[in-house]
């Protein structure tokens, strides 16, 4: 016999739904939407916290599940080929900056590979350990890793050093990955990365995004930058209608990279 949830749980499991679908609401929204107390939502976001399904952040919560991703190693095994195409069709646009600034994670790994084989001298400025390895081979590449706190799981730094010292520099294009691509914007699952790809982004003349179609429709912890003419997405397929109305309707490019 199948037992009915109580109230409790059927709130509680639409807080975990409302914060899948946006990390960023606040228990004043939460409490509206549900039409219970702001009392109410914050008992029930101690309970979700003291059990591991989210966790708090001031004047709200983000679930477990928005926080965080795979970890690098895990994520360099999926859409291997979608990433491949998306790194060709970035190089042939941006092969010939004179300095870049580039973000970590399995996409930008797989455009670092690409970048590698470069003839021409070119200034990389990173935070990302494998992308700065990766570059470092090739003698006309110069490579400058921020200084910062290393993230094992990424491996990259991040912190107030990352950022202060992007702060001095001001690059060409800042290229990166992504967690989330909405129509609201570019959104990053990890707090550190997402600060310091979202400084990478104001400290540069054009913002680049690298990411596969699996991100679609998916809006992860830290919003970067809203869709805008400084943007580009380069991906694999054609955005669904929703994303691409709010692509056109922000000015920014988006290029499908051709199939090899």
């Amino acid at each position: 016999m199948r037992l009915k949830k109580s109230r409790k749980e059927v709130r509680q499991g639409r807080i975990l739904a409302a914060l899948d679908a946006n990390p960023s609401l606040r228990v004043n929204q939460l409490a509206e939407d549900l039409d219970v107390s702001t009392e109410t939502i914050r008992r029930d976001l101690a309970e979700l916290d003291e059990i591991g399904r989210l966790s708090r952040t001031y004047g709200g919560a983000v679930s477990t599940g928005s926080r965080f991703e795979p970890a690098l190693s895990e994520r360099l095994r999926l859409h291997v080929s979608e990433r491949e195409a998306i790194a060709r069709a970035a190089l042939s646009r941006f092969k010939d900056a004179g300095t870049l600034v580039l973000g970590g994670g399995a996409t930008m790994l797989a455009f670092a590979r690409a970048l590698r084989e470069t003839r021409q001298r070119i200034t990389v400025i990173t935070p990302a350990y494998p992308i700065a390895v990766e570059l470092a081979s090739n003698p006309l590449i110069e490579v400058m890793l921020l200084p910062g706190t290393f993230e094992p799981q990424e491996r990259m730094v991040g912190g107030p050093e990352a950022i202060h010292a992007l702060e001095r520099y001001r690059a060409e294009v800042a290229i990166i990955g992504a967690s989330g691509l909405d129509p609201s914007g570019v959104s990053e699952a990890m707090l550190h990365a997402g600060e310091v790809y979202a400084a990478m982004l104001a400290h540069a003349d054009r913002g680049v995004i690298l990411a596969d179609h699996s991100k679609f429709g998916k809006r992860a912890l830290v919003l970067l930058r809203n869709w805008s003419a400084a943007l580009t997405l380069i991906t694999d397929r054609q955005p669904d209608d929703a994303l691409a109305a709010a692509l056109r309707e922000g000015g920014s490019e988006c290029v499908v990279a051709p199939e090899r």
